[in-house]
C-alpha cells in the first residue's frame, strides 16, 4: 500500500482491509494486540476515529506491517484525533471548534486498583449508547474512597472512543463557594471553541447552546466532586453520544435516568494489592502479615491505604510492622494516616463541615454506640431528637456518605475510621458532662427495653404484655418482635448492663439476667452468657442476695457448657449454686445444680458419678411440687438417659426418654408453647437417639424428623443442628444415600457456624457418604 493521505473516516476500512489481508479475525487480532475485541469492531465501524499512538503501534505489530503500511495506519489515525487549536470565535455558520489546553484530564494513577466490575460497567454503558439519551454516570460513596481517581482512570481508558474530546471539571462541592453551574458552562464553552464575547449571559442560555454543541459531538466529560442536583442538571447533554460520569460524596438521588456506581471499600486483597504496587513486592513478602493488618487497621479505605503506602514508600527502610504498631492504637490512627497534603482526617472533614446543625450533633453522638450499627432509635436517645427526626438527619449522613445504611433493615453504621473522627469531634465539641449524660441515657433505656423484650420468652409469664417497657408505644408486639429487637440490639444492651453494674445499679442488672434466662434458651450458642449470669453472681453478692446467687450460678454453670463447651468451669459453678442452695434450703435450686453438674461429669468422662448424680437430682425434682420443677425434672430426665445410653443401657435409656416424652406432653400445661415445643423437641431427639443406638433405624428416623421439624419451627439452631447431625447418620443406615448427603451437608454447615464441637464429627460423616454415593453411582 502507498502513504497517500487518509482521513478519519477512512480509517475503519484501512484497518479492516489490513486485518482480512492478513487473514485474521477480530479476536485474532485483538488478542495479539492485547486490546479487547470492542475495541477493535469500534475502530473499524468507525465509532472510535482517533486510537492513541501506542495502540495503533501494538496492531500494526500484530499484523506486522512494513514501515509503510504501519505509517499510513498512524496517519489515518492521526486524523481522527483532537487536534490542539487557538481559541477562534463562531465562523459564520456558528460551528465552532475545540479549544487548545482547556478543562484537560488530570493525569491517571499508575498504580490504581481493583475497580473491575465498576469500570465494566462503565464500558457497557457506553456500549449501549443511545443517541437520545446520552449515558451518565454518577459515582457516589463516602470519602476516602477515590471516587476521583476511579472517574480519572476510567476515562483515560475510554479516552479513544470519544474523538472530539475529554474534559474535567472541578465542580468544588465540598468548598464553601462551590463552582456554580453557570461558571462551569462558561469554561466548558470555551473549551468546545466559543469564545468568551458569544457566551450567553444566562444559565438557561449557557445550557442551550452547550447541550446544541455536545449533541453533534462525541465528548466524555467528567464532572468531579458535585455538590448537589442543580448544580450538575444544567451539564447535563439532552442528546447525542457523549458520556458524562459525576463524582460526589452525596448520592445525588434527585438525577433521574442515571447509570449509578456505588464505590465501597476496597477488599482486604485488594487493599494488600494496592500497598504491593506502592512499596514493592519485596517488601510485602517480608512483612506479609504486618501488610495485611495495616491493610485492615486502615479500613481498607483507598485513601488511607495510599497514604500509609505513600508513608511507607519515603522511607524505604521502615519496617510496615512500625506502622502497624502506630495505627493500632486508636487515639493516633488519624494522627498517622497522613502523608504530605493527603489527610484522612481532612477529608472527613470537607463532609462534615457541609452538615446542617443537627446532622453533626448526630454523627457526633452516634459515636457512643456499642455495637457495629445503630438504630434511629437509638440515635434519637443519645440526640435527645424525636425518632422521626432522628431517622431523616440519619439519612443525611448516608446522602453526604458519613453513614452507611443497612441494606435491609432501618439500621446505619459508621466505617471505622470515621467513628474515630466522630469520637474526635465529640471530644472537641461537648463537654464530658453532656457526653455522659447522653450515654446513660441510652443505657437505661437499653436495659430497660431488653429486660421486658426478655420477659417475653419467660415459661411462667409467656401470656402477660412486657411489663415497665420505656415506650409501650413501640414496645415489641410479641415473641417474634421481640427476639429481632434483642438480637439487633445486643451490643447496645450487654454494654448497658455493663454500665448498670458499674454505676452500682445492682438490682437492676439482676433483674436483666433473669428476664434473659430463657431468651438465652433461643440463642445459647451466644458466649456472651457467661458475661450476663457472671455480672448477676456478682451483683447478687454485693447485695447479699444468697437465692439470686444460686439462680445465677446455676445459670452460669449452663453458659460454661452450651455456649462456651467448658465442662471444668461448667461444673465448679454448678458445686457452687448446689453449696449455696443447701445453705437457704432451695430444693428447687439444688435439683438444677445436681443436673448441671452431672451433665459436666458426664461430658468429662466421669460416667457413673454422672449417672448417680442425675439420679439424685430426679429424685429431688420429684418431690417439688411446682410447675419450674417439672421443667428441671424433664430436663434431667433427658440427660440421664442420655448417659445411660452412653454408658451402653440403651433399653433403660429409652424407657426413661419415653416418659420424658409423655411428660412434655402432659405435664407442661400452662406453660408457652414454645416451651412446650421445646422440651417436646429435645425428648424426641434423644428417644430417636436411643432407638438408633438399637438399630431400631426406621423408628428412629421418625423420631428424629419430629425433633429437626420442633427446633427448626422454634428457630434454635443450637439445638436443631445436632438433631439433624444424628438424622443424616440414621439416613446413611438406611441406605438412602442422598437424603443423607443433603442433610449431613446442611447439618455440617449449621454446626460449623454455630462452632460446635460436632462440625468434625459431620464433616467425617459427610465424606463417608459422599464415597459410598460416588460409588454408587
Amino acid at each position: 500500500m502507498g502513504t497517500d493521505s487518509v482521513t478519519s473516516d477512512g480509517l475503519g476500512r484501512l484497518l479492516l482491509g489490513l486485518r482480512c489481508g492478513a487473514g485474521l479475525s477480530q479476536e485474532e487480532l485483538a488478542a495479539a494486540a492485547g486490546i479487547s475485541v470492542r475495541a477493535v469492531a469500534d475502530l473499524e465501524r468507525g465509532r472510535t476515529r482517533g486510537p492513541q499512538r501506542r495502540t495503533v503501534q501494538a496492531l500494526a505489530a500484530a499484523l506486522r506491517l512494513d514501515p509503510a503500511d504501519a505509517e499510513q495506519l498512524e496517519q489515518a489515525a492521526k486524523a481522527g484525533r483532537p487536534r490542539p487549536r487557538q481559541e477562534v470565535r463562531p465562523a459564520a455558520d456558528g460551528a465552532v471548534t475545540p479549544a487548545s489546553g482547556m478543562l484537560a484530564l488530570p493525569r491517571d494513577i499508575g498504580d490504581f486498583t481493583a475497580r473491575g466490575p465498576a469500570l465494566s460497567q462503565l464500558h457497557a454503558l457506553v456500549d449501549r449508547e443511545h443517541p437520545a439519551h446520552p449515558p451518565v454516570a454518577v459515582v457516589s460513596g463516602q470519602p476516602g474512597l477515590g471516587k476521583t481517581a476511579f472517574a480519572v482512570h476510567a476515562a483515560h481508558g475510554l479516552a479513544d472512543r470519544f474523538p472530539d474530546g475529554v474534559f474535567a471539571v472541578d465542580l468544588r462541592g465540598m468548598e464553601e463557594e462551590p463552582t456554580s453551574a453557570r461558571d462551569a458552562l462558561a469554561r466548558l464553552l470555551g473549551a468546545l471553541g466559543v469564545a468568551e464575547s458569544e457566551v450567553p449571559a444566562g444559565t438557561d442560555d449557557r445550557a442551550g447552546l452547550y447541550r446544541s454543541l455536545v449533541g453533534e459531538r462525541r465528548i466524555l466529560l467528567v464532572l468531579d466532586n458535585a455538590v448537589d442536583e442543580d448544580q450538575v442538571r444544567p451539564l447535563l447533554p439532552g442528546s447525542g453520544s457523549s458520556l458524562t460520569i459525576v463524582t460526589s460524596r452525596r448520592a445525588l438521588a434527585g438525577i433521574e435516568s442515571v447509570h449509578r456506581i456505588a464505590l465501597a471499600v476496597l477488599k482486604r486483597e485488594e487493599a494488600v494489592e494496592l500497598l504491593t504496587r506502592i512499596i514493592g513486592p519485596q517488601r510485602v513478602k517480608r512483612e506479609a502479615q504486618a501488610v495485611r493488618d495495616l491493610a485492615d487497621l486502615c479500613g481498607h479505605l483507598p485513601l488511607a491505604v495510599r497514604i500509609a503506602g505513600q508513608r511507607l514508600a519515603v522511607r524505604p527502610e521502615e519496617h510496615v510492622g512500625k506502622l502497624v504498631a502506630r495505627l493500632a492504637e486508636e487515639s493516633r490512627r488519624l494522627d498517622s494516616l497522613q502523608a504530605g497534603g493527603l489527610q484522612v482526617r481532612a477529608a472527613f472533614a470537607l463532609s462534615y463541615q457541609q452538615l446542617s446543625p443537627p446532622s453533626r450533633l448526630l454523627f457526633r453522638r452516634a459515636a457512643l454506640v456499642a455495637g457495629p450499627d445503630f438504630s434511629p432509635e437509638s440515635a434519637a436517645l443519645l440526640t435527645g431528637l424525636p425518632a422521626a427526626r432522628a431517622a431523616l438527619y440519619a439519612e443525611e449522613l448516608t446522602d453526604a456518605g458519613l453513614l452507611q445504611p443497612d441494606t435491609v433493615v432501618e439500621r446505619y453504621r459508621f466505617h471505622d475510621l470515621l467513628k474515630l473522627f466522630a469520637t474526635e469531634q465529640l471530644t472537641l465539641e461537648e463537654g464530658p458532662q453532656v457526653v455522659a449524660e447522653a450515654r446513660d441515657r441510652l443505657a437505661r433505656w437499653m436495659l430497660s427495653r431488653a429486660t421486658a423484650a426478655a420477659l417475653r420468652f419467660d415459661a411462667e409469664r409467656h401470656a402477660e404484655d412486657p411489663v415497665d417497657d420505656p415506650d409501650p408505644a413501640s414496645a415489641p408486639a410479641d415473641r417474634t418482635e421481640a427476639r429481632g429487637w434483642l438480637e439487633a440490639e445486643r451490643s447496645e444492651w450487654v454494654a448497658a448492663l455493663r454500665q448498670a453494674q458499674v454505676a452500682g445499679r445492682h438490682q437492676q442488672v439482676i433483674d436483666a439476667a433473669e428476664a434473659m434466662h430463657w431468651f438465652s434458651d433461643v440463642n445459647h450458642h451466644w458466649e456472651l452468657w457467661v458475661e450476663v449470669f457472671t455480672r448477676a453472681v456478682d451483683s447478687a453478692r454485693v447485695l447479699g442476695s444468697r437465692r439470686d446467687e444460686a439462680v445465677h450460678l446455676n445459670y452460669l454453670s449452663w453458659a460454661y457448657s452450651y455456649c462456651l463447651y467448658d465442662n471444668a468451669g461448667a461444673l465448679a459453678a454448678a458445686d457452687r449454686a448446689c453449696a449455696v442452695a443447701h445453705e437457704i434450703g432451695d430444693a428447687l435450686q439444688i435439683g438444677w445444680a445436681l443436673g448441671y453438674s452431672a451433665g459436666a461429669l458426664r461430658r468429662l468422662g466421669r460416667t457413673e458419678e454422672s449417672i448417680h448424680r442425675f439420679q439424685d437430682a430426679a429424685a429431688r425434682l420429684a418431690d417439688v411440687d411446682a410447675p419450674p420443677a417439672r421443667l428441671a425434672e424433664l430436663s434431667v430426665l433427658n440427660a440421664l438417659g442420655r448417659g445411660l445410653r452412653e454408658s451402653g443401657r440403651v433399653e433403660e435409656a429409652l424407657v426413661i426418654h419415653r416418659r420424658g416424652v409423655e411428660l412434655s406432653r402432659q405435664s407442661l400445661w400452662g406453660q408457652a408453647a414454645d416451651t412446650i415445643g421445646l422440651y417436646h423437641a429435645l425428648a424426641l431427639h434423644e428417644t430417636g437417639n436411643d432407638l438408633a443406638a438399637l438399630g431400631r433405624w426406621a423408628e428412629a428416623e421418625g423420631m428424629l424428623r419430629g425433633a429437626v421439624e420442633g427446633f427448626d419451627s422454634l428457630r434454635v439452631p443450637a439445638w436443631g443442628e445436632p438433631a439433624r447431625l444424628d438424622l443424616g447418620l440414621v439416613l446413611r443406615r438406611l441406605t438412602r444415600y442422598d437424603e443423607a448427603h443433603e442433610t449431613l451437608l446442611a447439618a455440617h454447615g449449621g454446626l460449623s457456624q454455630l462452632k460446635s464441637p460436632r462440625q468434625e464429627e459431620a464433616a467425617a460423616e459427610l465424606r463417608a457418604v459422599e464415597q459410598l454415593t460416588t460409588g454408587g453411582r
